[in-house]
């Protein structure tokens, strides 16, 4: 953990040693310096050759989105099937969204959505999907991090992240529910070990504290003097040639840390502009929402969620999993009657997934950034008598963004009722085929001595969706 030390205040600093100088580059990680994460990834180098560089946001919406409401409508089924929000037409002809989606339908031909996929599994398993459908599986993003390590080499980053609300809304704190609250498959250890748990940004615990830069108590909050303990600390190292004795690793870790790798997680250093551009706090009031039993942990700071995911992969993350709770959607009084919650929820998604797409296009990221949109399953194409839509394992919504594949397409054909697939259905294991080939050389992959064999055992589980690749 760094320590700066003020002498004004405390009489139990000495000035700069080398033993205090060596401090600056432990981050603790089960007793592991960042120094020794550091050297440990650079010994195993020659994983980066089975990377493709390549980095994965995966918005995943809490408690089953429906399907029908958001891209397969089917306005020629009877009232009780079809869309409640309408359709609207989207860029590709013949094809249209739910109406909720105005900025995604017309952004169509930038990204795939894959009708005829269904996460096979109608409760509320989010590891389900994200392990590929395997049960206690590991989840996808934890497969990576595996590979890549837990910490990027050169920035120190967490390379599996998750981003709840709270990591981008100081003093946010949502309730939690026995369906959307919780992310076992991320945060609970698993058959990958230490891997297996994600960095939460918003969650505290020893990794966040030991990436932040500390003075003590009087200080903490004065900005500049943590700037000047900064500069002090950098021009101590030079005049004293301290760096010198360090290993090369050691001296990197201190740069890490000087660096700032807290500063990826701070959303704040972007324009004014782009802040206002990705916003979503306006779209509706989160207590109007909040008030419904499965919607206690809705939050309408979705498009700054997404912000976030950006601004980590573009740091060096390699899978970013966004959470938006509360697609709960019976309509039983524990969410709105009719199914209402749809215009502001699905709006706030039409939103920050819209400027998502067009931030990452513009900043040339399109080939680098796989965005994929799903929950743990759809909802059943009849409504209740509420109104309201039941859990359905059949049919899920899925959007895939860029990663290089191949875009402007809708694939798969469902029923006239939506029920079913009439084509080639896709599970989880085929979404977790193709993140994988996103993500890896997977030739390279089978052949590498040092990656476990659970590993390539989970890569070959499947294959990937057809015309993506």
């Amino acid at each position: 953990m760094l320590t700066l030390c003020d002498s004004n205040l405390t009489h139990d600093c000495q000035g700069l040693s080398r033993r205090g100088f060596l401090r600056i580059g432990t981050l603790g990680m089960g007793g592991l310096s960042l120094a020794g994460l550091l050297q440990a990834q650079a010994q195993a180098a020659d994983v980066s050759s089975v990377l493709t560089g390549k980095s994965v946001v995966l918005l995943f919406l809490h408690g089953g989105p429906p399907h029908i409401e958001f891209f397969d409508p089917k306005m020629s089924a009877p009232a009780e099937i079809h869309s409640i929000t309408g359709e609207i037409q989207t860029k590709i002809p013949g094809v249209t969204f739910g109406a909720t989606f105005p900025r995604l339908a017309a952004l169509a031909d930038k990204f795939t959505i894959v009708r005829s996929y269904g996460s096979g599994n109608s409760g509320h398993t989010y590891g389900h999907v994200v392990s590929g459908g395997q049960e206690h599986g590991p989840s996808m993003s934890s497969i990576y991090a595996r590979v890549r390590g837990n910490n990027h080499p050169q920035t120190g980053l967490p390379t599996n992240v998750v981003v709840l609300p709270e990591a981008v809304q100081d003093g946010l704190k949502l309730e939690s529910n026995f369906e959307t609250g919780a992310l076992p498959s991320l945060t609970q250890s698993g058959g990958l070990g230490d891997t297996y748990r994600a960095f939460n940004p918003s969650g505290g615990g020893d990794l966040k504290q030991d990436m932040e830069l500390r003075l003590s108590a009087p200080r903490m909050f004065d900005r500049r003097e943590l700037l000047r303990g900064l500069d002090s600390l950098r021009y101590a190292r030079d005049i004293t040639k301290v760096g010198e004795s360090l290993s090369y690793y050691q001296q990197q870790a201190f740069e890490v840390i000087t660096r700032g790798v807290a500063g990826a997680f701070d959303i704040t250093r972007e324009s004014p502009e782009t802040i206002a551009r990705y916003d979503t706090s306006s779209l509706f009031r989160r207590e109007d929402l909040g008030r419904y039993y499965d919607m206690r942990r809705v939050s309408n700071q979705l498009g700054r969620q997404m912000l976030l995911a950006r601004r980590l992969c573009e740091a060096g993350c390699g899978f970013v999993t966004v959470s938006d709770c509360g697609w709960d959607y019976h309509a039983n009084g524990n969410s709105p009657k009719g199914m209402t919650g749809i215009y502001p929820m699905g709006g706030q998604v039409d939103h920050a997934v819209s400027t998502f797409i067009e931030d990452i296009t513009a900043r040339g990221l399109s080939d680098k950034i796989l965005l994929i949109v799903t929950g743990e399953m759809g909802r059943t194409p009849r409504l209740n008598n509420n109104g309201g839509r039941d859990h359905y394992g059949e049919l899920t919504p899925l959007l895939l963004f860029g990663g290089g594949l191949k875009m402007g397409q809708v694939l798969g054909q469902t029923d006239h009722h939506a029920a079913k697939s009439l084509t080639t259905p896709y599970r989880p294991s085929h979404l977790l085929s193709t993140v994988m080939h996103t993500l890896f050389d997977v030739g390279k992959l089978r052949l590498a001595s040092e990656i476990p064999r659970e590993i390539i055992r989970l890569t070959d589980a499947g294959t990937p969706i057809d015309n993506l690749l």
